[in-house]
């Protein structure tokens, strides 16, 4: 009797899983072709990210290793001096320039893919490797700021950033273990597999409609040029980006950087300690498991919690998983630790994201997501660098981890408390 009850709750839930993801994937509508290109993106880079895993990493001796992913973690930054200056800009001409940057981003990806698995053991590959990054940052940056258009006005968009988050982590997850397959025939057919997905994301893309801005409140007519936003926020004497949008993303900057800390000491510290494979796996699980909560997490928590309340949230248990494994010391609390780096920054980013696109104006929000993905990528980098560079013992690096997010937690709480006094109103006489 109590397998017929488990079975048939087992059924319950997958029927469940399945309309969610029919109406998600609904090609109806636009969030819904968006969606599927955002799957198809998130499995081309899984298996991109695979192929350059085993030939980069897993394929040479620790100190080769290293040499070579920090010459990949520098390359990973630069990306940005072009997405962020260069590109951005040229989003915020207008929503068509949007929806054609998608089409662009991943048919370039296809094509450098393919190049990529001709040269896979040369120098060229890492030219190559920086162009799909570059695309790749340009398809996170414009994605973000089309959220909004094609969304309708009732839609919470914390939670369509996390239901996005949810089919991106759901896209790795297939297209990992795929990638590790093949990477025995080697890496080139992993590449070739990953332009094929491009291929069909470029497709998706093509078909997405022309989206509509989402009308700011209190203003009818249409949307403002950026040079009138300049001037009117020049004039009221305000910075072009509002204090918590700048306050949201100094807190994520730190949320960011201990995802790309821990992923690199625990990676250098397992290698020097010359543990079983499987470890690495089970660190990949968790960590995968991890944000796939995290983005799970974020629709029933909107139901009590501000976006704000959302990040200080993540922080907060960051800091406290960190300290619980500095305490517990062996090698399942590092998967523990992986497990919350992945469920807090996770959860924290798509609530990041909601409040740019709340308050920052729509002929903006292309120059504010490059800049908010330049400076996330950036805490990443630098943190992996000394993850890899420095060689923490596992206690050590975890209580870097926890006093980064006591610290990060505690200045955004304070910076929100200061805001709020700030727009108070002042108290009759």
């Amino acid at each position: 009797m109590a397998a017929m009850g488990l079975r048939g709750g087992i059924v319950r839930l997958l029927a469940v899983v399945r309309a969610s993801l029919a109406d998600l994937f609904d090609q109806r509508r636009g969030f819904g072709r968006l969606a599927l290109v955002h799957t198809l993106q998130a499995a081309g880079t899984t298996l991109v990210t695979v192929s350059l895993a085993g030939s980069l990493f897993f394929s040479i001796s620790p100190h080769a290793a290293e040499s070579k992913v920090l010459l990949y973690l520098l390359l990973t930054i630069a990306p940005f001096a072009l997405v962020g200056p260069a590109l951005s800009p040229l989003l915020d001409r207008g929503l068509r320039a949007r929806r054609a940057s998608v089409a662009v981003a991943n048919g370039g990806s296809a094509l450098l893919c393919l190049a990529m698995g001709q040269h896979v053991h040369d120098l060229l590959l890492f030219p190559e490797a920086f162009g799909v990054l570059v695309l790749g940052k340009l398809y996170l940056v414009t994605r973000a700021a089309l959220v909004p258009a094609l969304t309708g006005d009732a839609d919470d968009l914390a939670t369509a950033n996390a239901r996005l988050a949810v089919i991106a982590s759901i896209g790795g997850f297939v297209a990992f273990p795929i990638g590790v397959g093949l990477l025995k025939l080697g890496a080139p057919w992993v590449l070739r597999l990953a332009a094929a997905v491009f291929v069909v994301a470029t497709l998706v893309a093509l078909r997405l409609p022309r989206p509509r801005p989402r009308p700011a409140r209190g203003r009818t007519g249409p949307p403002p040029r950026v040079a009138e936003v300049r001037a009117a926020r020049r004039v009221l004497g305000l910075p072009l980006y509002p204090v918590q949008v700048r306050a949201a993303l100094g807190a994520m900057s730190v949320a960011r950087a201990t995802v790309g800390f821990v992923e690199f000491f625990l990676a250098f510290a397992l290698r020097r300690a010359h543990v079983g494979t499987w470890w690495f796996g089970l660190l990949l699980a968790a960590s995968g498991a991890g944000s796939l909560l995290g983005s799970l997490l974020v629709p029933r928590l909107r139901r009590w919690l501000s976006e704000g309340q959302i990040i200080t949230a993540a922080l907060v248990a960051i800091a406290l998983g960190a300290l619980a494994a500095a305490l517990i010391g062996d090698l399942w609390a590092q998967a523990l630790l992986t497990f919350v780096v992945g469920v807090g920054p996770t959860s924290a980013k798509p609530a990041l994201d909601s409040i740019v696109q709340r308050h920052v104006s729509p002929v903006l929000l292309g120059r504010a997501f490059g800049r908010q993905e330049t400076r996330l990528q950036l805490f990443w980098v630098v943190a992996s660098l000394a993850g890899v560079v420095i060689p923490f013992p596992l206690w050590v690096g975890d209580v870097v981890v926890a006093v980064a997010g006591t610290l990060a937690a505690s200045t955004y709480v304070t910076a929100q408390l200061a805001r709020r006094r700030r727009t108070a109103p002042a108290p009759a006489p």
